[in-house]
């Protein structure tokens, strides 16, 4: 491509020195001959008007004066008596002459240059425009190669760019060029990359959730498959521990279909009226074996019969999660405490451990911040949850750590909607 513009740029010099540089050199050559010939034609008249001088004062003319007065001419007059006067150096037989000449009161005046003379002075003038364009197709070919680099390394370095990109690098690099077109498909890419970069983040983002979400009740479900092969002999036994698993698999199809919903940036929520006794005695029931292998009990406590506005399926994932951070990080018996807030239905889950370091409080619900023993995932995506659905996961206390989830109150949720239909247009 730089050969080409350096080419192209070149051949529309040449063509346009050469339709103005012919021209000028034809006109300056033809005005030097003119001007030749002029000349000698005002010295001619000139000589003619000293010699009228000298014959009305009854002299005459002084030769030697006359060339004198014009160097490099060869000068004949012929006076009214026929008489021959020559002023000058003669040129040699055979020299081209350029020759004027004027007659005035029976006296002819011939004056005479040598023609290579004006030849010479011709050939100056076009050396100097031939110069003079020989210096244009330089300056010309300088500011093509400055052109043609100008515009081929943005393209280039655009190149790689791109090349990046396709790479898996989308970093955006945010150079301009000064050149508003390219700078234009730098700014496309920057924000190409920057799409790019979000999706990888995305998808990166759901790799990790979906780890994460998928690992409880994956874990439960092992569990139960463990137990079935324990009792094989206990047909009673299997029945329910075949009936828990299948539970725990519906379960696990929900998490999934969460996920994907995520994926899809579906971020409306499900939220329902729903009673959270039956969402806790599920879990408990899930996770009261993994708590019992460790020698630790899972408690109810606070009022039964509680409804709050929640998708159950979300709300089952945030108290996983809440006994999942317990069993790891916590110790002694947990506590679930049920109990109706003054706005909200709150579900609180508590152990007896050491609770949860002062310099990570502040940072408890940000993601990837944990003590070293989990993924830093869990309460993140718990809070974001509770959000989907209208509440709010809470840490109540540090030490030993107790978290809060708040629901919306059903009827509270009811009210709202009705504001939202009668409400003024």
């Amino acid at each position: 491509m730089r050969r080409r513009l350096l080419l192209s740029t070149l051949a529309v010099a040449i063509v346009a020195i050469l339709l103005l540089g012919i021209p000028l050199a034809y006109a300056t050559h033809k005005l030097i001959y003119e001007e030749a010939r002029q000349s000698l034609a005002r010295e001619a008249s000139s000589i003619l008007g000293g010699v009228a001088l000298n014959l009305d004062a009854n002299e005459r003319p002084d030769e030697s004066k006359i060339a004198q007065a014009y160097p490099g001419r060869y000068i004949v007059i012929t006076l009214p008596d026929d008489r021959v006067i020559a002023a000058g150096p003669k040129p040699a037989p055979r020299t081209g002459l350029l020759t004027a000449g004027g007659t005035a009161g029976g006296v002819h005046v011939q004056v005479s240059r040598p023609a290579a003379e004006v030849r010479d002075e011709a050939l100056k003038q076009l050396l100097l425009i031939g110069s003079l364009a020989a210096l244009g197709v330089a300056v010309t070919v300088a500011l093509a190669m400055f052109q043609a680099r100008k515009l081929t390394l943005p393209l280039i370095d655009l190149a790689e760019t791109a090349d990046r990109l396709g790479s898996g690098n989308a970093r955006p690099r945010r150079r301009r060029y000064g050149i508003a077109e390219v700078d234009r498909v730098a700014e496309v890419l920057d924000r190409s990359a920057v799409r790019i970069a979000d999706l990888l983040a995305a998808s990166r983002e759901f790799a990790s959730d979906a780890s994460h979400q998928l690992r409880t009740p994956l874990t439960a479900l092992t569990m139960r498959l463990e137990e079935m092969i324990e009792a094989a002999d206990y047909p009673d036994v299997v029945r329910e521990e075949g009936a828990a698993a299948i539970a725990q698999t519906e379960r696990l199809v929900a998490v999934v279909e969460q996920l994907l919903a995520r994926a899809r940036h579906d971020r409306t929520g499900a939220a329902v009226p729903s009673p959270i006794d039956g969402v806790i005695a599920q879990q408990v029931e899930e996770w009261r074996p993994l708590f019992r292998r460790d020698g630790r009990e899972i408690r109810i406590t606070g009022e039964q019969g509680l409804v709050g506005m929640t998708n159950p399926e979300g709300l089952s994932q945030i108290v996983a999660t809440l006994l999942d951070n317990s069993l790891v990080h916590g110790a002694g018996t947990v506590t679930i405490n049920t109990k109706q807030g003054a706005s909200s239905v709150v579900v609180e889950v508590g152990d007896q451990g050491e609770g949860i370091p002062p310099e990570l409080e502040p940072r408890i619900f940000e993601r990837s911040v944990s003590s070293g023993k989990g993924t830093g995932l869990g309460l993140y995506l718990a809070r974001s949850l509770a959000v989907v659905d209208g509440g709010r996961l809470e840490l109540i206390n540090s030490r030993p750590a107790v978290f809060g989830v708040f629901l919306r109150q059903a009827a509270e949720a009811r009210l709202a909607e009705e504001r939202v239909v009668i409400g003024p247009a």
